[in-house]
């Protein structure tokens, strides 16, 4: 079992040692598919590090000292950035491994996941945040999670699976306008390679949920995850034992929840088409 406790890097630290991966990385001749190849990581991780979106592991930086011949230079930037206690990345491990995971499955019992929000919707969910966020970060926070949302997008797409109760949908958080494009975007969602999104009913008697969300994934190494999070942090789970058991609570509740031409035609009804 893994819990996070460190704090988030500094912003501005991240966008420096981007640059300089960047600079190294053409300095050696190297396009970013050449470099993400050699290390075996994806592209997009690669780019995100370069942008200052990500962080970069110390693993990969001295993987990247190495193939650069950079004398051990990002690895000491990575170790000795600067950090801010006060702004924690509850989830910053999982969403490094959501990215490269070959396979992830969600269940939501009172919001969408993250990876099928509209920004207007993240942004009616930020502002409800207390303590409150200023605009400037919420508008970085909508950013931030609407760029995760390329993986449902990729040529060869991730398999990703959707359970999320039909009370999300009860919700006009942000207002009808804001409403109406979500519910849009699910619908346009439900035909995307590799996604399925599937309604918990109201008014069931009862299903495998009822202790709360929580996220299953696989890395490419096939190891099976777990990751859950509560009012003030997150965990990510490793113990085969406790991962067993999340993943018979998912098998159970896609056979209680409508399928994906129920969950198609309950959007349709709810769009009035």
């Amino acid at each position: 079992m893994y819990t996070r406790k460190q704090p988030r890097r500094n912003a501005s630290a991240l966008r420096l040692i981007g640059k300089l991966v960047a600079l190294f990385r053409k300095e050696a001749g190297l396009t970013q598919e050449q470099l993400a190849e050699i290390l075996g990581i994806g592209v997009e991780t690669l780019a995100s590090v370069e942008q200052g979106r990500r962080t970069l592991k110390v693993d990969y930086a001295e993987a990247m000292d190495e193939v650069l011949d950079t004398k051990g230079a990002l690895a000491m930037a990575v170790q000795n950035m600067p950090e801010i206690d006060m702004i924690p990345a509850w989830a910053e491990q999982y969403m490094d491994m959501e990215q490269e995971a070959i396979a992830l499955s969600f269940y939501e019992n009172h919001v969408l996941p993250g990876l099928l929000q509209t920004p207007g919707y993240a942004r009616a969910l930020f502002r409800a945040r207390v303590p409150f966020m200023s605009e400037e970060r919420t508008e970085a926070e909508i950013t931030a999670r609407i760029e995760r949302q390329q993986l449902l997008h990729r040529s060869e797409p991730t398999p990703v699976a959707f359970i999320f109760s039909e009370a999300v949908l009860m919700d006009r958080l942000g207002g009808s306008e804001t409403f109406r494009t979500m519910l849009r975007h699910l619908r346009s969602s439900t035909e995307l390679p590799g996604v399925t999104i599937q309604v918990m009913p109201l008014g069931t008697h009862g299903h495998a949920g009822l202790d709360g969300p929580f996220v299953l994934l696989e890395t490419p190494l096939h190891q099976r995850l777990a990751y859950t999070e509560t009012q003030r942090g997150s965990q990510l789970i490793g113990d085969a034992d406790e991962v067993g058991i999340l993943e018979r609570k998912y098998a159970m509740l896609r056979t209680q929840a409508l399928n994906q031409d129920e969950t198609r035609r309950l959007l349709d009804r709810l769009l009035g088409e």
